[in-house]
């Protein structure tokens, strides 16, 4: 079988170890009707809303900016001007959409910690959703290690936020599984000595785990 995108072939240590991203792995993709209302306020073309949304990201996520700071300058480079009640919504909106957990990994992260396997979760995040996570969803307590970006303040794909990873978890890089959706965090862990697989869905997620070997599998979506 063809592996999709990244499960790599071939004997290989035991995996000890499963790192994986938040935000469209364990998340989904936030749902058109949240974009919409976001953009609106932007006066954005809500197919364009998030890519610009995804590229002006890294500081707020690393914490060098407060919520406040980070929508005045989305906003400034939009040409619109908020006021505070707007910029309250705007962060309550922004966590809104992405809540929307998956049910299907967030049952395999919980057969995964029965397995034995460590867990970690590393996630470029900004404070308030990595308040929001830690308050509000109780299957956070299956993960061993939770590193958030505003945490640490590095985010992926810079590599020292991948050695911390490795520090923390004390498994050896060869031993460890990296799960993202976006190729150049898959690129960096590899050059940090993991293994990784491009999450694309929970079926080819199953498909490539089977391949590379790894027994402890999500359940197969119909």
């Amino acid at each position: 079988m063809a592996l999709t995108m990244s499960a790599e072939a071939g004997v290989s240590p035991k995996v000890r170890a499963v790192i994986l991203d938040y935000g469209e792995v364990l998340c989904f993709l936030p749902a058109p009707d949240a974009i919409t209302r976001m953009a609106r306020i932007f006066r954005i073309d809500p197919q364009s809303f998030l890519p610009i949304y995804t590229q002006s990201r890294g500081p707020y996520d690393r914490g060098d900016l407060l919520p406040e700071e980070y929508w005045h300058a989305f906003a400034s480079q939009a040409g619109v001007t908020l006021g505070g009640d707007v910029i309250e919504e705007l962060r309550r909106w922004d966590v809104e959409m992405w809540s929307r957990t998956n049910d299907s990994m967030i049952l395999w992260l919980e057969n995964l910690r029965s397995a034995g396997v460590k867990t970690a979760i590393l996630s470029n995040m900004p404070v308030d959703m990595v308040v929001h996570v830690r308050q509000n969803f109780p299957w956070m307590k299956h993960f061993d290690h939770q590193i958030f970006s505003a945490d640490v303040r590095r985010i992926k794909p810079e590599p020292a936020i991948y050695e911390y990873s490795l520090d923390v978890l004390k498994v050896p890089a060869s031993e460890v599984l990296f799960i993202d959706d976006r190729d150049a965090n898959l690129e960096q862990a590899r050059a940090a000595g993991m293994r990784g697989i491009r999450f694309q869905s929970v079926n080819q997620l199953r498909d490539d785990l089977h391949a590379l070997g790894f027994h402890v599998l999500p359940a197969r979506i119909d």
